[in-house]
């Protein structure tokens, strides 16, 4: 069982990033998935059965563009200020625009396995699309997004020097005029 434990704690800051980066990845999928089905299905919640024409319903990868654009801007808000808040910040423009980039990249995956169900497969059912874009290419792209962010987007942990932050207390009165150089302190 000790070896468990001590494996766990070797992951486990890894573990609860993964978990709150999930969560936060459901959170956009709440966004993203009624955007979709509603510009091509004129549905926001089909997922089986009937479904209209949407607005898009002649282009979904053009609809998938625009349920991960929308989706992006509330991810981001819940990476950086949740998932990745305890790493460096390395500036809001340089975050925003490398985070927009790396999830085009991820989009690209998702919109790929869709256009591939759609135009190779010849699969043109809300089911197929769903399970395609939304399944397979946003698992890849979930995959993808995670390891991207980590290593670019949100860089390394903010490394504490616990010297610099314990508290110090002097041992004497004439210690408060003293720094730590190993001089005598001055008395004045």
């Amino acid at each position: 069982m000790k070896i468990f434990t001590t494996l766990y704690r070797q992951v486990e800051h890894l573990v609860h990033e993964v978990a709150k980066f999930g969560l936060v990845g459901l959170l956009g999928m709440v966004v993203d998935l009624p955007i979709y089905n509603w510009l091509v299905f004129d549905n926001p919640l089909v997922v089986f059965g009937t479904h209209g024409d949407g607005m898009l319903h002649d282009r979904p990868v053009t609809a998938k563009f625009i349920s991960v654009t929308v989706a992006t801007v509330a991810t981001y808000l819940g990476n950086r200020h949740w998932t990745w808040r305890h790493r460096e910040r390395t500036g809001l423009h340089r975050e925003y625009v490398l985070f927009f980039v790396l999830n085009g990249i991820g989009l690209l995956i998702s919109a790929g396995c869709l256009g591939f169900s759609r135009y190779v497969l010849d699969l043109h059912t809300a089911l197929a699309d769903n399970i395609s874009a939304n399944v397979i290419g946003l698992g890849l792209g979930t995959l993808f997004r995670f390891w991207s962010y980590r290593k670019w987007v949100f860089r390394e942990e903010i490394e504490l020097d616990e010297a610099e932050h314990q508290a110090k207390t002097p041992d004497s009165p004439a210690g408060l005029d003293a720094e730590n150089t190993g001089d005598i302190p001055v008395v004045r």
